[in-house]
Order: C-alpha cells, then sequence, then structure tokens
C-alpha cells in the first residue's frame, strides 16, 4: 500500500503549497507567487536531473519548449483563478480538463455520462456557500483545467523524447522564463525580498518537488488507472487544505458537489482503462 500512501501524501503537499500561497498573495501576488515557484522547482529539477541538451532534433525542442509553455499558463491561470475563490472549488472546476479528456479517450458514448455528473457538479457547486462564485475566477480556473488537458498530453510526448525527468526540468526552466516577468511586471521588487524568496521556495518545495518525486515512484508499482483514480481525489483533498489552512469552511450543497466530480471523475478513468484494455479489432498477423 505504500505506493498509494505516497500519491496521497503528494497531493496533499501540493494542496498544502497552495494554501500557503494563498497566504502569500498579499505580499507577492499571485503572478508573482507563480514566478516565484516555477523559478525555484526549475532551479531544484536542474540541479539534481541536470537534463542532457545535445542530440535532440527540432521536433522534440518544439514539444518541449510547448510544454513549457503550457505549464506557465496553467499555473498562471490556477493562481489567478485561487485569488477569487476558494481552493476546493477552484481544484473542482480545474479537474474537469483532465476529466473531459479520459472521456475523449474512453471514445464511448456512455463515458460521456460521467462528464454530465461532474457538470452537474459544478452547477450545483456554484448554487452553494455564501454566493454565487466570481465568474472570472471560474473562467481562470476552467481555462487551468482545460492548460491541464494540454499539459498531460505534452508531458507523455515528452517523456518519450526524454530521459528520466529531463523533460519536465527543462519545461520547467522555459515556464519560469515565461511566468517571471509576468511576475515582476506584477509585483515590482517586493518580489525579491527575503522573506518573499523563502516562502516561494518553500511552496516550490510543497508543490513541485516533493509530488513529482513521489508520483515518480508510484509509477513505478501502481497501474496507471489506479494513479489517475488517486489524483481524482484532488478537489477532497484541496477543499480539506482550504478548510484547515485557509479556513475556507464547506457548506453540505458544495460537498455533494465536490463527491459528485470526484465520482465522475473515477467513473471516467474507469471507462477509459476498460477501453485500453478492450482487445484491438486489427489482425495481430498481417494478411497475406
Amino acid at each position: 500500500m505504500w505506493p498509494v500512501g505516497i500519491v496521497v501524501i503528494g497531493r496533499a503537499c501540493q494542496e498544502i503549497g497552495a494554501s500557503f500561497a494563498v497566504v502569500l498573495f498579499p505580499l507577492v501576488g499571485a503572478l508573482g507567487m507563480v514566478g516565484l515557484r516555477l523559478g525555484f522547482s526549475a532551479i531544484i529539477l536542474l540541479v539534481v536531473c541536470r537534463p542532457k541538451l545535445r542530440g535532440h532534433t527540432g521536433r522534440d525542442w518544439m514539444i518541449v519548449v510547448a510544454y513549457g509553455v503550457v505549464l506557465a499558463g496553467m499555473n498562471m491561470l490556477f493562481y489567478q483563478a485561487l485569488d477569487r475563490l476558494p481552493l476546493g472549488t477552484t481544484v473542482t472546476i480545474e479537474v474537469l480538463g483532465p476529466l473531459v479528456l479520459s472521456v475523449v479517450v474512453a471514445r464511448r458514448a456512455s463515458a460521456w455520462l460521467w462528464a454530465v455528473l461532474a457538470f452537474a457538479g459544478v452547477a450545483l457547486l456554484s448554487q452553494g456557500g455564501a454566493g454565487t462564485l466570481d465568474p472570472v475566477g471560474v473562467a481562470f480556473a476552467a481555462g487551468a483545467g482545460a492548460l491541464w488537458s494540454g499539459y498531460i498530453l505534452l508531458s507523455a510526448r515528452a517523456g518519450q523524447r526524454f530521459a528520466q525527468l529531463d523533460g519536465i526540468a527543462i519545461a520547467m526552466t522555459v515556464g519560469a522564463i515565461v511566468s517571471l516577468p509576468f511576475g515582476i511586471v506584477s509585483t515590482g521588487v517586493a518580489l525579491f525580498q527575503p522573506t518573499a524568496l523563502l516562502l516561494g521556495l518553500a511552496v516550490a518545495v510543497l508543490s513541485s518537488t516533493i509530488p513529482y518525486a513521489f508520483e515518480l515512484l508510484a509509477l513505478r508499482r501502481l497501474p496507471e488507472a489506479t494513479f489517475s483514480i488517486l489524483m481524482s481525489l484532488a478537489p477532497a483533498i484541496a477543499a480539506l487544505a482550504g478548510l484547515v489552512i485557509l479556513g475556507q469552511a464547506l457548506s453540505w450543497v458544495e460537498a455533494v458537489a465536490i463527491a459528485l466530480v470526484i465520482a465522475a471523475s473515477i467513473g471516467a478513468v474507469r471507462s477509459a482503462a476498460r477501453f485500453a484494455r478492450r482487445p484491438s479489432p486489427v489482425p495481430a498477423e498481417p494478411l497475406p
């Protein structure tokens, strides 16, 4: 059970890091926090992985650069959403991106029932709590979810073309280069205060270094479907982190809405896994 445990711990660290990031928003702002997180994450990955830069084609570099740009965009939209929405709500909306991707991969009409269930949960979520959700925050979270789907696809392609963690190390560096100017413009010299830098490093370790390391270890022992189901628990873990660290309590309506999205995510993953195991109609031996 230890691979399951470290995946859950990794997700918890990621959401705790996001909670600490929200606390830092008054100091460096959402975009400044993204720049610090990606910048320190890139430095850590470059030191640990020491990626090889030679021996790659132009196509390889196009993929890894696109991977980094999507990574930066996903984080900037996510943190902008966090500035306007509770943590659990933001992650719940963001999860819709990978969920729809799983439905598309399943290529079955019945799989779309899970998407309908998820959107019903989000609709219910918008009715819970003290008032209507900030529409700009919802748009940011939905955009982060769409880019999360692109991140998954590009991550797989980069993993095929770059050894070990070289792809994510290079992509993180690209993401830091893209996001840092936005953070500097929005925050100014406050971004480089010792307190901001130290706390930014802590968020980077919690939100990136620990989760990536734990997930890499777990993927060596867990089936991909099981791993994906565990990742579907992200909204619940985020809601718990938001409650404990940020004091963002959930109403029973919001709790039910998050449960619906988690159930839809698990169902979509299982549908995609069943499709992947289905025998191919193409004969194993070539026809004469």
